[in-house]
């Protein structure tokens, strides 16, 4: 089984919506983006 440990829920994190680890960026906006068009390198330059 495949895990995931890159994504984290913390209720104390942006109301416990799942994030990606050490971010303050949920997993639906990244998801978001890509399905808007962004290439990863957008978007990774946009979060990191």
């Amino acid at each position: 089984m495949l895990t995931l440990d890159r994504i984290i829920f913390d209720p104390a994190n942006m109301g416990g919506k799942p994030c990606i680890r050490g971010l303050r960026v949920t997993v639906g906006t990244v998801v978001g983006l890509l399905t808007s068009g962004y290439d990863n390198k957008a978007i990774l330059a946009a979060y990191l």
